[in-house]
């Protein structure tokens, strides 16, 4: 089973500011430099999509409302979404912040007839958090998914065992997941419309012409699908990047970036418990090329002052031919697990700075974020109010 929560981010903003339910909304910041992350179903009837640049969708949407959305607020809705389908099975795997592949598996003598499980999980979901989703049930899992999108929005679509031969067979390749524009050129060109047609030849056939891919697709066409649901994985990333509204070149306003996404960088480890030992910077210049550069350290970590004192460290080694787009800094590679700190085997500068990390992470989340800010940081928040 697929649950797909509709036009989430959009769907959130119009929730939370009712003068915009029923207009064309799209969440990707306030300026015609960025990209639409996700446009309301009003958005989508001009021809508003994700992915797609601002100054596009206001061509096609002259009347579009443009939010620069709250990454906060759509975790903790997700994390509601999350805790319904938990109610329903124990094995729920999220998929993204915005939808989640549950197992039914024996869940009918619990909860009766898939389509009633179906029902149920869209009305608790509206009960919780008064948006709406769409769920698809199937066999395997990535039918799951393409059902969930059969009856957008609101909608419960089901593919049984018995209809699964026939619905492959009239399936366009274009719908299976993993078929991008170029492979779906490449398919074209070699005579592949619907996943019908790559059963006229064996499956060999398909992995000496597409390699790898080329097999996963004959299996998907005949109703083969190895991945099940899984458990979620440990997160093996934390990072944090932002899009100037001004190209720049100025090192100064980069390494005060850096250390602003540094500090939510380390918040977010030390809230999950993770340490990491790498820590990369992202540079997209003016030409939309981006370039990164890494460093391993010794010990995993989890303060802000090491993560931003190596970003700065790599950044101050690159050479900026163009002005900056974006800029960003992650850490990556977690290995230490937290333990208790040691006056015996840590520095004492050491120590006194991940207590400091503590106390400013506990004040932050009693009285919010800017509560309590650095100093090299006032002048920062001030010219991003403006």
């Amino acid at each position: 089973m697929h649950i797909d929560m509709d036009a989430f981010f959009a769907s959130v903003e119009q929730l939370d500011n009712p003068a915009l339910r029923g207009l064309p909304v799209a969440v990707g910041g306030d300026s015609d430099r960025g990209v639409v992350s996700a446009a309301s179903y009003e958005a989508r009837k001009f021809g508003v999509r994700s992915a797609m640049s601002v100054v596009k969708a206001k061509r096609l949407c002259p009347q579009l409302i443009l939010v620069s959305g709250s990454r906060g607020r759509y975790k903790e809705i997700s994390g509601q979404v999350m805790g319904v389908l938990g109610e329903f099975s124990p094995l729920v795997e999220p998929a993204s912040i915005d939808e989640a592949y549950v197992d039914a598996t024996g869940l009918e003598r619990l909860f009766g007839p898939v389509e009633d499980i179906g029902r149920r999980i869209k009305q608790r979901v509206q009960e919780e958090t008064s948006l709406t989703c769409s769920v698809g049930i199937a066999p395997i899992r990535f039918l799951a998914k393409i059902a969930s999108d059969l009856d957008k929005p609101d909608g419960l679509s089901v593919i049984r065992p018995d209809q699964m031969e026939q619905f492959l067979r009239e399936l366009p390749v274009g719908k299976v997941p993993g078929v991008g524009k170029r492979g779906l050129e490449t398919l074209r060109r070699m005579n592949v419309h619907h996943c019908g047609d790559l059963l006229r030849h064996p499956r060999e056939y398909w992995q000496e012409r597409l390699g790898k891919w080329g097999g996963v697709l004959h299996d998907r066409a005949r109703g083969y699908d190895p991945n099940g649901v899984q458990r979620p994985g440990a997160a093996k990333s934390s990072s944090a990047e932002n899009t100037f509204q001004k190209d720049t070149t100025d090192r100064e306003t980069l390494r005060k970036w850096l250390l602003a996404q540094s500090e939510r960088v380390g918040a977010d480890l030390r809230a999950h418990g993770y340490k990491g030992r790498t820590v990369t910077i992202k540079v997209k210049f003016s030409d939309y090329r981006s370039v990164t550069r890494s460093k391993s350290l010794d010990k995993a970590t989890d303060r802000t002052r090491t993560i931003y004192d190596i970003a700065v460290e790599l950044l101050d080694a690159l050479t900026l031919r163009l002005p900056v787009r974006l800029i960003g800094v992650g850490v990556s590679n977690f290995g230490d697990k937290p333990r208790q700190l040691s006056l015996f085997d840590e520095p004492e500068e050491e120590a006194a700075g991940d207590e400091l990390d503590k106390t400013v992470d506990s004040i932050r989340k009693r009285f919010g974020k800017e509560a309590l800010l650095r100093g090299d940081l006032l002048d920062y928040r001030r010219r991003d109010k403006e």
